[in-house]
């Protein structure tokens, strides 16, 4: 079963409106909300040691203990890997790690817009212009006595991802449209051939069967929330530039992903939804135990959505990071027990890896299913 030409270029149009729409408001809530940003500060830097004031024994003493804290330490190193940050890391740590810097932008009420890279920075160790990165890694005043607000609108990491990624789509559905507007009849090919069965599916198997005579409205949204959150996985499973950015294992992205649903669904809900909220048939005498409980469904519904695809693309990371970390651990502990763990970590992390393909499509799809169920409950029609 194919589309016909005329609904392939309708839901192709409406996918690039509204996904536009979606990212420009990630875009802005992901800079306001999320505050975990990745951080490379090298520790070496910040030991200070009383070397002229000390003996020779008594500073190799200190040299040593100070070597025995600066072990590897895995929470620090998983933490970072999974959080956003400022520039774009790609190899190395500390003075001596490789990254790509990315645009600062700041707002304050006493400098007013404020535009650098954040290679001035130095990775944590430089302050610029009145700014640096605090040992949480969220830009701060150089001042600490200054209380001011600063808003950060910063190209970050997760956001650029999100872009790169949102520009990827956005180049495959206009070639795709035009590949079936030149190929009318003919079966698709190439990677074509695997996306019309994911558009059918989402449509004949998830849209129609939970939303009804009315789900063609809402297939623009729903292609873009599976799209986005499927295409945004992937990337983050690369380890390389531009993948490894955890956008979807973010709270922040999360959340606007189900406030959009949630705005969705409030402003489709026809009068018997609000009816069985506001007005269930029950007996009057419990209403006062029902209408709360109603309640307090429909803001926990997008409130799962949300701590679902956060929680579960985050544990993957995490579990994925922990394995390979077991070469680390156990090469502090011995060298030799390091080579003898690194095969068997190297096969847990394949799998791991593996397996997260799996739950890039199984999270985009339960969130997209959920998301399909309900806006179909909120236009319902009563029988």
């Amino acid at each position: 079963m194919q589309m016909s030409d005329n609904q392939c270029c309708n839901v192709s149009v409406r996918f690039g409106k509204l996904f536009f729409t979606l990212i420009f408001s990630l875009f802005f809530s992901q800079n306001v909300v999320a505050t975990s940003i990745e951080t490379t500060h090298d520790a070496s830097e910040s030991h200070v040691t009383s070397g002229s004031e000390s003996s020779e024994h008594g500073h190799g003493q200190a040299h040593d203990m100070h070597d025995e804290k600066e072990g590897f330490d895995p929470g620090k190193m998983i933490m970072e890997h999974i959080a956003d940050a400022h520039d774009w890391h790609l190899w190395g740590e500390g003075d001596h790690s490789v990254s790509i810097p990315l645009p600062v932008i700041l707002y304050t009420e006493e400098n007013g817009v404020s535009i650098f890279s954040s290679f001035n920075f130095h990775h944590g160790h430089a302050a610029y212009e009145g700014f640096k990165l605090n040992h949480e890694g969220v830009i701060a005043w150089e001042d600490e006595s200054n209380t001011a607000a600063i808003y950060d609108f910063s190209l970050t990491k997760n956001v650029v991802a999100m872009l790169i990624g949102s520009i990827f789509l956005m180049v495959l559905v206009v070639k795709m449209a035009r590949h079936y507007a030149k190929n009318t009849g003919k079966a698709p090919k190439g990677i074509y051939n695997l996306i019309e069965p994911l558009i059918l599916f989402l449509r004949d198997d998830i849209a129609r069967p939970t939303i009804g005579k009315r789900a063609d409205r809402y297939m623009h949204l729903l292609l873009s929330i599976f799209f986005f959150i499927f295409t945004l996985n992937l990337f983050g499973l690369i380890p390389v530039f531009p993948g490894g950015a955890n956008v979807t294992g973010n709270i922040s992205i999360t959340m606007v992903l189900a406030l959009v649903v949630f705005i969705t669904v409030t402003l489709s809900g026809n009068k018997y939804y609000w009816k069985h909220i506001f007005m269930p048939d029950v007996p009057v005498w419990m209403y006062i135990i029902i209408i709360p409980i109603e309640i307090l469904g429909v803001i926990l519904k997008p409130f799962v959505l949300m701590l679902r695809l956060f929680a579960n693309i985050t544990a993957g990371h995490i579990i994925i990071l922990g394995f390979f970390s077991l070469i680390f651990i156990f090469g502090n502990m011995n060298p030799g027990l390091g080579y003898a763990v690194s095969p068997l970590s190297v096969a847990f992390t394949l799998f791991m890896s593996l397996l997260e393909l799996l739950v890039a499509f199984l999270q985009a799809f339960v969130f997209t299913l959920l998301s399909s169920i309900y806006i179909g409950m909120a236009v319902e029609e009563h029988h």
